[in-house]
C-alpha cells in the first residue's frame, strides 16, 4: 500500500505530460501559447543559474517571514493562554489581518518602506499570510490538554509553567505541527505574491524572473520557473510533513495510526 502511494502519482503525472506533449504536437501550437514539456527542460538547462539564483532570494524571505512567524505565533498563544483578557483584547486584530487580503496590503508597504527594499516588503507580507494557521492552532492546542490530568498537575502542586511545558504543550503539538504544515506554504505564497506586486526589477525572485519572462514571450522559461517553484513547495510540504511524523509516531495517535 505504502509503495502504491508514491507510484499511482508518479503513474498519474507522467500519463499528464505524455497527453500534454501529444496535444501540443498533434495541434502544433505555438512555443509561445504553451510549449512543449520537451521545450521546458532545455529552458530550464539553459537558464538554471539564473532561475537558481531567484530561487534563493525567494527562500530567504519564505524561511525568515516563516521562522518569525513561528517563534511571534507561539509567545502570542502562549501569551493568550495566560491570560484570557489579553486574548480577548488582541486576537479578533489577529482575525483582521488574517482575513485582510495581502495583495491590498502590499502596495501600501511598498510605498511606505520604499519599492528599493522589496525583499523587507515580501518577508512582511509572507510573515502576515503565516501567522494566523500557527497562531490559532497553537490557542487550541493549549486549551485542549486533558482537563483530569491539569488538576492531578494541580493537585500535586504543578507550578504554572511545570503545567505549560509538561502538560500543554506536548498536548498541543499536534496543533501546533498542523499549523506549522499549513503556515509553511502560506509563507511562500505570501513571498511570492509580494513580488508580483512589486513589479519591479529589484525583485530578484522567482516571481519577479516569471514576470520578465512573460513580458519577453519566453513562455517556456516561465514554466520552468513555475516549475521550479511548484517542487519546491512540493518539497517544503513533505519536509514539514516527516518533522511531524518524527515528533509524534512513537506517542500520537494520529501518526501511529498512519505508519500502521
Amino acid at each position: 500500500m505504502s509503495a502504491l502511494r508514491t507510484i499511482v502519482p508518479l503513474a498519474l503525472g507522467a500519463f499528464v505530460i505524455a497527453l500534454w506533449e501529444f496535444l501540443v504536437r498533434h495541434y502544433d501550437v505555438p512555443v509561445y501559447v504553451l510549449p512543449a514539456p520537451s521545450a521546458i527542460w532545455p529552458a530550464f538547462a539553459q537558464n538554471l543559474p539564473e532561475l537558481m539564483a531567484a530561487l534563493w532570494t525567494t527562500l530567504t524571505v519564505t524561511w525568515i517571514a516563516f521562522a518569525l512567524a513561528f517563534v511571534g505565533a507561539m509567545a502570542l498563544a502562549i501569551l493568550f493562554n495566560l491570560s484570557r483578557l489579553l486574548e480577548m483584547a488582541l486576537f479578533p486584530y489577529a482575525v483582521v489581518l488574517q482575513v485582510t487580503p495581502v495583495v491590498a496590503i502590499a502596495p501600501l508597504l511598498l510605498i511606505w518602506i520604499g519599492f528599493d527594499r522589496v525583499e523587507v516588503v515580501a518577508t512582511i507580507i509572507a510573515w502576515i499570510v503565516a501567522f494566523f494557521p500557527i497562531l490559532s492552532n497553537a490557542t487550541l492546542g493549549l486549551r485542549s490538554a486533558d482537563a483530569n490530568l491539569d488538576d492531578l498537575f494541580r493537585l500535586y502542586g504543578a507550578t504554572r509553567w511545570q503545567r505549560l511545558t509538561r502538560l500543554q504543550l506536548p498536548a498541543a503539538l499536534p496543533y501546533i505541527l498542523s499549523g506549522v504544515k499549513v503556515s509553511g506554504g502560506l509563507a511562500l505564497i505570501g513571498a511570492i505574491v509580494a513580488e508580483f506586486v512589486a513589479g519591479s526589477g529589484s525583485a530578484t525572485g522567482l516571481a519577479w524572473l516569471i514576470t520578465e519572462a512573460g513580458h519577453n514571450l519566453e513562455i517556456a522559461k516561465m514554466f520552468a520557473a513555475l516549475a521550479l517553484l511548484s517542487a519546491v513547495g512540493v518539497a517544503n510540504f513533505y519536509a514539514l510533513t516527516w518533522l511531524e511524523w518524527a515528533l509524534l509516531h512513537r506517542w500520537h495517535e494520529s501518526a501511529v495510526k498512519r505508519q500502521n
